[in-house]
């Protein structure tokens, strides 16, 4: 198990913060999400995601461009997002975005496909929310035919039909590595295990063991379906710092912003801190110590049984030299401390 299991790292380009608590210019923390990820591939990370939003608290909206850039500095590291919102785009142009990223990245390319946590991008590019789920039906079934880089012939509603059609670059691999994100209903896990797409479960709040039914009926589906195993990863929130006091400290402020901005979208009550500690201690936040957080990430990949875990280590306003230090840590101590204890429990139940 210990050597099945893959480290990653996500963000979303949160607008950060400087040392007078001013936001900082979407270009800079563009600009610092390159040398964020260039420090995870020196640190060996095994995967980058970058997530879509087009809204004023994130500044990635283009996620393949900053990608690209970050394929030019970087080795070994894949490169993905998390996810792209194939909903509001076009299945072909997604296709053709990756697979220049993956020429420029040697292979190293990756996309999660999802419906997004936000709604800002359907009006945007012209889209009708009350399409939501047939958008992102018939645009999943196209891109499972696109990747496969033959001909293509498809017909739907929401776009005009393929007969027969090519679509380029072609990649050197024949397919781009390409999973679904699901942030909890079953329909998700079961229309991913259909298409044959890996699962990315988005973990965000609760106990992370009450995923474990969705990983199972992911399992039963691919079965039924006829489809070979496949991967499932998860994505959570957390952050690393020098002792267990100091890292909910340092987080607790940026945290609050971001959850009473959306809160106050969506209704939600203003966050405590109190509520805070509870998520950190039984909840989706792998937040604490070094020890700390590989022993929660380490139970996480074990009551899941899953094969990749990406930390989502950017939070709000969280400024960009934490965000270092976070990765820093997450890379040097974290991931050796988790494979260590995956290895000692496969050990201990051979």
């Amino acid at each position: 198990m210990a050597t099945a299991v893959e480290f990653g790292l996500d963000s979303f380009g949160d607008v950060t913060a400087d040392a007078e608590g001013n936001p900082v210019p979407y270009a800079q923390v563009i600009r610092n999400v390159v040398e964020e990820a260039v420090l995870a591939d020196r640190l060996g990370v095994d995967a980058f995601g970058l997530g879509e939003h087009h809204r004023d608290d994130y500044a990635v909206s283009a996620p393949e461009i900053v990608l690209a850039a970050i394929a030019a500095r970087t080795e070994r590291i894949r490169l993905g997002t998390a996810v792209t919102v194939l909903s509001s785009d076009d299945p072909v142009r997604v296709y053709e975005r990756f697979a220049t990223l993956d020429a420029l990245a040697r292979g190293r390319a990756e996309i999660t496909l999802g419906r997004g946590s936000f709604t800002e991008s359907f009006p945007l590019f012209g889209y009708d929310l009350t399409d939501y789920d047939r958008l992102f039906e018939e645009k999943t079934e196209l891109m499972s035919q696109l990747l496969t880089e033959d001909a293509v012939s498809w017909q739907g509603s929401v776009r005009a039909p393929l007969t027969k059609q090519q679509v380029y670059p072609k990649t050197e691999s024949g397919r781009i590595r390409t999973w679904i994100g699901v942030g909890g209903s079953p329909e998700s896990v079961v229309r991913a295990a259909r298409y044959g797409f890996p699962l990315v479960l988005a973990v965000i709040g609760g106990d992370p063991a009450r995923f474990a039914p969705y990983v199972q009926l992911y399992h039963r589906a691919l079965a039924e379906f006829g489809k070979e195993p496949l991967p499932v990863a998860v994505h959570a929130p957390g952050f690393v710092g020098e002792t267990d006091q100091e890292a909910a400290d340092l987080l607790w402020p940026h945290v609050r912003v971001l959850f009473n901005r959306i809160g106050a979208e969506r209704g939600w009550p203003p966050m405590t801190r109190g509520r805070f500690d509870a998520d950190i201690t039984d909840g989706a936040w792998h937040v604490g110590s070094a020890a700390t957080v590989a022993q929660k990430v380490a139970r996480t990949v074990q009551v899941l049984g899953v094969q990749r875990f990406d930390l989502k280590y950017s939070a709000g306003t969280l400024p960009h030299e934490l965000l270092m230090g976070n990765i820093e840590r997450y890379g040097i101590e974290v991931v050796p401390r988790v494979r260590e204890l995956l290895a000692a429990d496969t050990t201990s139940t051979s």
